[in-house]
């Protein structure tokens, strides 16, 4: 898929969009570099295929601040870090299991490899981390055991106690360990020791396990609403809600939370078609 048919535009449009203020920067937790760089993002409404973006105020209007389509041949590196090599839970994180299939595609791939089973993963950390906006990511449902496939966001805060959330959570927006339909969506913060606290959902959805599927996050500055192809799945303010800047992960792990990885025929793919990050502006007059 190329630029042109992901938008109904020319790519020579990209650039004339007027750059975004300091101003709007600062209270949407982007750096200068982000916010130049989302001035020269298509608008919203010629995004194919469109998000289901959740309805807002009166005055209010959603603008595209970053997003990866994954076209071309190699993962941006600038957007990106490639994860591995490395122990993870039951397996390992390595570089070659992430990359793009050149038809639009993220490729995260999940195999055997001599005596050990291998996934991948990248994360956006210190190149773009949010604070507040509409996160989604529309993409397809592992089939084999073992693995999960999962879309979060963290940060160093996570690991600090006395401020509850605010001053980092991990927002496990989906995560996939079942093969009957459940997804689930997480929060922890406080640590993961003595101090740890969680909130969650898991739901059953039966419908997501064909094809490509939504998952998105409205992180609002007092509560998260996370939805499933625009239906809404879990509205919470547990922890407090996060307020400080946090990047975001693409990740498939290894471990018996999704079953037994040696009765999997591998490998697997899991295909990811896009992840956009939309923030909320005033409408002009």
């Amino acid at each position: 898929m190329h630029a042109k048919s992901r938008f109904g535009i020319g790519v020579t449009w990209l650039g004339k969009v007027a750059i975004l203020s300091a101003a709007f920067s600062f209270l949407l937790g982007l750096t200068p570099a982000v916010a130049e760089e989302s001035s020269a993002l298509p608008p919203v409404e010629s995004l194919l295929p469109p998000d289901p973006l959740p309805a807002l105020p009166d005055g209010k209007k959603w603008q595209l601040v970053w997003h990866d389509e994954f076209e071309g041949l190699q993962i941006d590196t600038t957007k990106w870090e490639i994860y591995g090599d490395w122990k993870r839970r039951d397996g390992y994180w390595v570089k070659e299991d992430s990359f793009l299939d050149g038809k639009g595609h993220l490729v995260i791939r999940t195999k055997k490899s001599g005596d050990r089973y291998t996934s991948g993963a990248i994360a956006t950390k210190g190149k773009f981390e949010p604070r507040f906006g509409y996160l989604v990511c529309r993409c397809t449902h592992p089939k084999q055991p073992g693995m999960w496939a999962a879309f979060w966001m963290f940060g160093p805060g996570v690991t600090r106690v006395g401020d509850e959330g605010r001053d980092g959570t991990e927002i496990d927006i989906m995560e996939m360990p079942y093969r009957d339909g459940r997804l689930t969506s997480n929060l922890h913060w406080d640590g993961y020791g003595k101090d740890h606290k969680h909130a969650g959902t898991t739901f059953r959805m039966p419908e997501i396990l064909e094809g490509f599927h939504t998952y998105g996050l409205w992180w609002k500055p007092d509560e998260y609403v996370f939805d499933v192809d625009g239906k809404e799945t879990w509205r919470t303010s547990a922890g407090g809600v996060c307020q400080v800047p946090l990047y975001i992960k693409l990740t498939v792990e290894i471990g018996s939370w999704a079953g037994d990885i040696k009765t999997a025929q591998l490998p697997e793919d899991w295909l990811i078609d896009y992840v956009r990050v939309y923030q909320m502006f005033d409408k002009e007059p």
